[in-house]
């Protein structure tokens, strides 16, 4: 068994080894590459030392790249991750090559403790570090969508106030960004973002658009489409954010009522697998004691 490990360990060992060296060679940003074609004869700008997180990049893009995606599944992973507040481009690399990497060291691991006889911890353990990334993901999307919901109401209540006051939507907007941003960060950064979009030329409307895309709230979505609608006919801005902050409330306080009358549901299993078997040793137990200690003589006699 001994001898089996150490060959597995060293033919791993090898082939990320000669897989990283490949990778770094035909990697154009890559130090290692550079160096290479500047010792062949290339004349090479001198370049400064990357940090650490262009290391990482450099690194985990031949492994994002190894796997076979569609353009459809990079920009719905992409999507994700804005969604859950990665908007860089490079996150996307981190996701996929932190998927790679999980199913490779589920792999080594299985096959260093178990060896290849077990088929089942071989296909499941790697398929469960390849999704674990995305359930870590969705799971943080989840949060931020339910902090941005909770959010809302608060800004909704300070945009109709600075509206009121005179301001228009976008400097409102700006101005509500900026008071939110110690309570509620995940909202005012999307404000801002709202802002620096107008700001760049794009139209009210398709900034807008984007905050739902990259919230992915469905609050945020009715929101929005009450502005455009309220902007393309020319009605009161603040009549209809109150009428909308209203009809959120309400909407909180309903969703809030149904989780409340979902309670009693959820509670019966708990209480039949632990609190009513305890419930029958505490009562029927000393009974049974009694009666065994009553008719077991009897029925050796």
């Amino acid at each position: 068994m001994l001898p089996l490990i150490l060959t597995i360990v060293v033919f791993l060992t090898v082939v990320v080894v000669v897989f990283s060296l490949g990778a770094a060679v035909v990697t154009p940003s890559s130090v290692l590459g550079a160096r290479l074609r500047a010792l062949g004869g290339q004349q090479q700008q001198v370049q400064e030392k990357p940090a650490l997180r262009e290391r990482l990049e450099q690194a985990l893009d031949p492994l994002s790249r190894a796997i076979p995606l569609s353009p459809a599944d990079v920009s719905r992973t992409r999507g994700w991750l804005i969604q859950a507040g990665f908007r860089e481009a490079g996150h996307v690399n981190y996701y996929f090559g932190a998927r790679l990497l999980l199913a490779f060291a589920g792999f080594a691991g299985v096959v260093l403790f178990s060896g290849f006889d077990n088929m089942m911890l071989l296909a499941g353990v790697p398929g469960l570090g390849f999704f674990i990334p995305r359930f870590l993901l969705k799971r943080m999307i989840r949060d931020r969508q339910q902090r941005i919901r909770i959010g809302l109401a608060d800004a909704l209540d300070l945009t109709v106030i600075c509206v009121e006051a005179g301001l228009a939507l976008d400097q409102a907007m700006l101005r509500v960004g900026q008071d939110l941003h110690h309570a509620h960060p995940d909202l005012s950064d999307e404000f801002h973002l709202v802002n620096l979009e107008m700001r760049a030329g794009k139209p009210r409307a398709e900034a807008l658009r984007n905050l739902v895309d990259r919230t992915g709230v469905d609050d945020i979505r009715s929101l929005v489409a009450t502005l455009i609608q309220t902007d393309r006919f020319g009605t009161s801005v603040a009549q209809a954010l109150r009428v909308h902050s209203d009809s959120l409330r309400t909407e909180r306080r309903q969703r809030a009522e149904e989780q409340a009358a979902k309670t009693t549901i959820k509670m019966v299993p708990p209480l039949v697998l632990f609190v009513l078997p305890s419930i029958i040793f505490v009562t029927i137990g000393p009974a049974v004691i009694q009666l065994i200690r009553q008719l077991g003589p009897m029925s050796g006699k």
